[in-house]
């Protein structure tokens, strides 16, 4: 039986804003099924190799492959492309992103809002659409929630909804970008619940946490950065149970401390 490739395998990328370096040769492996963490402090690169893997932002070197398929690109360096658009788009729809700020419309309700993708990207069917949304609604806890605006929900309820959204694309890996950081203890737990039942279910996830409870509790393996190179990386009981680097028990020894 041939091995299925990863879903998200990242080799050796490499990211600058101007003169300033980001990631410095990153090379990480999504396999199916499996929930991979990122962590690292602030400025470590773990954000931006997110955003880089859903093409949200351009790098300069290194390879992207989508279930064995090679990203594209145009031109070198600061002026490097994907170089099919269409292929940005299939990828796109096949990774849904969930951010740190919801990103829910304000004009619509959370139905409206988690049927938005599918009906406009995917031209999938109302009928079938509305079904699959209520559905992802409910399994995140907010079923009741449909006809209300954005504004009316807590913050915990606004994220289980931008779950939801994600879901209802159908994607092959879902990309969780600090997905609790902006919510209050009580409401990142109703969060925590969901990303835990997600990862029990088989999905393939990213997870850029500052929540080191959460990557040891979901994750198949966690990747340490530091200032954009990975320092350290393994299975999240030998990571956090027995860390190997300096700087990596210094982080741990901070985070605890928070």
């Amino acid at each position: 039986m041939t091995e299925q490739p990863p879903v998200i395998e990242i080799n050796n990328l490499h990211k600058a804003y101007g003169p300033l370096e980001v990631l410095k040769g990153v090379s990480v492996k999504a396999p199916r099924g499996h929930v991979i963490s990122l962590i690292g402090s602030s400025g470590s690169g773990k954000s931006t190799l997110l955003r880089c893997c859903n093409l949200l932002e351009d790098s300069q070197q290194g390879d992207l492959r989508f279930n064995g398929e090679a990203v594209t690109w145009k031109g070198t360096g600061h002026n490097r492309r994907p170089a099919d658009p269409q292929q940005v788009l299939r990828i796109r729809t096949n990774l849904s992103m969930v951010f740190q700020q919801f990103n829910l419309w304000a004009h619509m309700t959370i139905l409206q809002n988690v049927m938005e993708a599918p009906l406009t990207v995917l031209r999938r069917d109302r009928a079938e659409v509305e079904a699959a949304a209520r559905a992802y609604l409910d399994k995140v806890g907010i079923g009741d929630k449909c006809d209300v605006f954005p504004a009316q929900l807590s913050g915990g309820q606004q994220q289980r909804a931008a779950i939801a959204r994600g879901l209802c694309m159908e994607p092959e890996a879902l990309l969780f970008d600090e997905p609790t950081s902006a919510l209050d203890p009580e409401l990142e737990q109703e969060v925590v619940k969901v990303i835990k039942d997600l990862a029990a279910e088989g999905r393939t996830m990213m997870i850029v946490t500052h929540d080191m409870k959460l990557a040891a509790d979901v994750s198949d393996h966690v990747v340490f950065l530091h200032q954009g190179l990975i320092e350290e990386q393994g299975a999240p009981d030998v990571l956090f149970g027995a860390p190997k680097s300096e700087r990596l028990r210094g982080f741990l020894s901070a985070t605890h401390a928070d």
